[in-house]
C-alpha cells in the first residue's frame, strides 16, 4: 500500500507532495482508498461532503468504530502526515482479520477531503462541514490563489457542490474515531516509545498584520525620510519568537506579502500573517497580545499605519476522558510484557479532523514516533519498525473497541 502511495502527487524537484484538493493527485488518492476498500470487500460510500469511508458491517447499525485521516498534503509536504493514518487502518483491518476477529460493532475506514487546507486556505474542510463547524455559504466562498472557488473546483473534479452541508445523521451511526497519525514533535523520540496517546490539541489562531506604510524610491529616499513598513514588520518577527521564548509556547510568522514588492522600492504594505499556539487559552492569550503590543510600539516609532485581524482561532480541545482510558487500558494490558512504564499521554499544537469531531462524537488519537521531530516537510519520517507498532496498537484499540 505505501508503495503505491508513494509517486502520487510528489514533485521531482522538491520530492515533497503537493496532493491538493479537488486537482489530480486527490483523485489518484482517491481512486487508491477506493481500490484498497473494493479488494478486501468493503462497502465504499462517498458522502456529501467529499469524505471517503469503507464499511465493515452495516453502515446503518449504529454505534461503529470509525479510523482513518487524510490523504492530501501541505505544499511539499511529506509523506506521512495524513497517509499513515489511513494505510495503518486497512493494515490494523488486515491484522485482525489475520486473528479472526469477530465484530461486534461495525467498523469503517475513513478518508477525510481537504485536511491540509493548502489549496483553499482553511484546514480540514470536510470534516468542519459534516460537524456543521462550516456553514455552505462559508464553504462556498473560499477561493484557491488562482481564483477558483470551492464549487468550481469540485464540479471540475465531478463532485456535486451544492449538496455539501452538515451530516448529523452520519456521526450518530458513529460511537467512536480513533485517528493515527505520525507525531509532529520529538516526544516520543526523548521517551522511547514509538507509540503514545493523545491527551489534547493546544489552543491555536492565525493573526494577520497590516503594516502600512509610504512606496518611496529605494535609492534617493534618504534613511530618516522613510516610512518604511518592512522595519516594523521584521522586529514584530523577532519580538514574537521572543514572546514565545519566555511563555513555552510557539509562534511563527510564515507567509508574507508585499506591495509593490520591488527590488528598488520601499514598500507601501507589509502583510504578514501570525500563527501562534500554546498549551492553554492564557499562555496563548499573553503570547499574541505581547507581540501585538510590540508591534504598534514599532510602528508608532518608524510612523507606520496597524491593523491586527484575527482569522480563524480554535479554543483547546480536550479528547474525551473516558475514550482515551479505554485505549490506554486496552494497550496497557497488551504491552505489559515489553514496556516498564504506561504509553505516553501527550497535547500537540497540531489541528486534526479528529479534534473537528471531537464536539460531536468521542475521538481519539494515536501517535508514532517521528525521531527528527520534523513535519510539513519532504523530511518527515517514521521508520518501518515504529510504524509497523502503530498498526499493531490500532489494531489492539479496534479490537477492544469494535469486538467486545
Amino acid at each position: 500500500m505505501w508503495a503505491e502511495l508513494l509517486p502520487i502527487g510528489r514533485d521531482t524537484r522538491s520530492r515533497g507532495y503537493r496532493r491538493y484538493a479537488w486537482t489530480a493527485a486527490d483523485a489518484d488518492c482517491r481512486a487508491w482508498f477506493k481500490a484498497q476498500a473494493d479488494t478486501r470487500g468493503l462497502t465504499y460510500e462517498l458522502d456529501r461532503n467529499g469524505n471517503q469511508w469503507a464499511w465493515l458491517g452495516d453502515p446503518a447499525a449504529g454505534d461503529a468504530v470509525v479510523t482513518g485521516s487524510h490523504l492530501d498534503s501541505v505544499p511539499d509536504g511529506g509523506a506521512f502526515d495524513g497517509p499513515l493514518g489511513v494505510v495503518s487502518s486497512f493494515a490494523a483491518l488486515d491484522e485482525l482479520r489475520s486473528r479472526n476477529a469477530q465484530f461486534s460493532r461495525p467498523l469503517a475506514i475513513v478518508n477525510f477531503g481537504d485536511e491540509e487546507g493548502a489549496r483553499f486556505g482553511l484546514a480540514c474542510v470536510g470534516s468542519r462541514l459534516t460537524a456543521g463547524q462550516l456553514t455552505v455559504e462559508a464553504a462556498h466562498r473560499l477561493t484557491d490563489g488562482d481564483g477558483v472557488t470551492l464549487p468550481r473546483a469540485m464540479e471540475a473534479a465531478g463532485y456535486d457542490p451544492y449538496g455539501i452541508g452538515p451530516d448529523p445523521e452520519r456521526l450518530a451511526r458513529i460511537g467512536a474515531f480513533v485517528e493515527l497519525h505520525v507525531e509532529q514533535g520529538r516526544a516520543l523520540d526523548l521517551s522511547g516509545d514509538p507509540v503514545g496517546i493523545a491527551s489534547a490539541i493546544w489552543p491555536h489562531g492565525r493573526w494577520r498584520f497590516d503594516f502600512r506604510g509610504e512606496a518611496n524610491h529605494a535609492g534617493t529616499t534618504r534613511l530618516v525620510d522613510r516610512r518604511d513598513p518592512m522595519l516594523s514588520y521584521a522586529e514584530t518577527v523577532l519580538a514574537a519568537r521572543r514572546e514565545a521564548e519566555l511563555a513555552g509556547a510557539v509562534a511563527t510568522f510564515g507567509k508574507i506579502s508585499v506591495e509593490p514588492n520591488g527590488v528598488n522600492a520601499i514598500p507601501s504594505l507589509v502583510r504578514g500573517w501570525l500563527d501562534s499556539r500554546a498549551a492553554d487559552q492564557s499562555t496563548l492569550d499573553t503570547v499574541v497580545t505581547g507581540i501585538e503590543k510590540a508591534a504598534r510600539e514599532y510602528a508608532e516609532r518608524h510612523g507606520i499605519d496597524l491593523d491586527v485581524v484575527r482569522e480563524s482561532f480554535t479554543p483547546v480541545i480536550e479528547f474525551e476522558d473516558a475514550l482515551r482510558d479505554e485505549l490506554a487500558k486496552i494497550l496497557g494490558a497488551r504491552g505489559r510484557a515489553e514496556r516498564p512504564h504506561p504509553l505516553p499521554v501527550l497535547g500537540t499544537g497540531a489541528g486534526h479532523d479528529a479534534g473537528i469531531l471531537s464536539g460531536s462524537i468521542p475521538t481519539a488519537m494515536l501517535f508514532v514516533r517521528n525521531p527528527t521531530g520534523v513535519s510539513h516537510s519532504p523530511a518527515e519520517f517514521a521508520a518501518e519498525d515504529d510504524c509497523l507498532a502503530g498498526v499493531t496498537a490500532l489494531a489492539d484499540v479496534l479490537e477492544g473497541l469494535a469486538c467486545r
